[in-house]
């Protein structure tokens, strides 16, 4: 964006976590953006510093990074070895950048749960009067299939043992991904869909009895991997 000529009565600041919807709600806000023609920023806050960030939280940063440059949105604003409530660190950034709209998503598999559940949004409210806040759904779809066959979601791994991936719900040092993972209801093996990010990408993939059977149609690493050995 950075038109020179843009309203700046109206600026959005979107609050992003790690996740697969990081990148919905860069674009909602974009496409909010560019509807008021004013500037727009991005912000995520982590207690750690960024040199400590895990291989997963790193490749979330860069592709927040390339999309905000392909979008040309005004700034990445990154918050690390932040030992302040998050509510605290919006509202700094909220008042240095004139935010007059912000956007945050709404999960229960993130951190910001503790932004959206109960009590918190009140607080914010309270902290950064006259701001629109935009609670944003989050994409929880399972692409060609009925969910109301699949109980809620659980987060689950992905582990490579020989030519095959298997699922488990405990993290260990052989994790590959990690994700959410929709059990088949009335099925007492872990049949379902698991739901990941895979080179900044949205995937998911069928799992039979704990393993992966599908790899082919839906993930494009694991596709190449299983072309390279046909």
């Amino acid at each position: 964006m950075k038109k020179a000529n843009g309203r700046m009565d109206e600026c959005i600041l979107v609050c992003v976590y790690y996740g697969p919807n990081g990148e919905r709600l860069i674009r909602r806000g974009h496409k909010l953006a560019s509807m008021f023609n004013c500037p727009i920023y991005v912000l995520t806050v982590d207690p750690l510093p960024y040199d400590e960030f895990d291989a997963e939280k790193s490749a979330y940063i860069e592709s927040w990074k390339e999309l905000i440059e392909e979008l040309n949105i005004d700034g990445f604003i990154m918050r690390d070895k932040e030992k302040r409530p998050p509510s605290k660190v919006i509202g700094e950034i909220a008042r240095a950048y004139n935010t007059t709209q912000i956007i945050i998503g709404q999960t229960a598999q993130s951190r910001w749960e503790e932004i959206t559940k109960g009590s918190f949004l009140n607080v914010l409210l309270r902290d950064i009067p006259f701001v629109d806040f935009h609670v944003i759904s989050v994409d929880r779809s399972i692409k060609g299939v009925e969910e109301e066959y699949y109980e809620k979601g659980v987060r689950g791994y992905l582990v490579k043992e020989g030519d095959q991936y298997h699922l488990r719900f405990s993290s260990s040092k052989d994790v590959q991904y990690e994700g959410i993972f929709y059990k088949e209801i009335g099925t007492d093996f872990n049949n379902g869909v698991f739901k990941f990010i895979d080179n900044h990408k949205t995937c998911q993939v069928h799992i039979t009895e704990d393993q992966v059977t599908d790899p082919l149609n839906t993930c494009p690493f694991m596709k190449e991997e299983a072309l390279k050995k046909g």
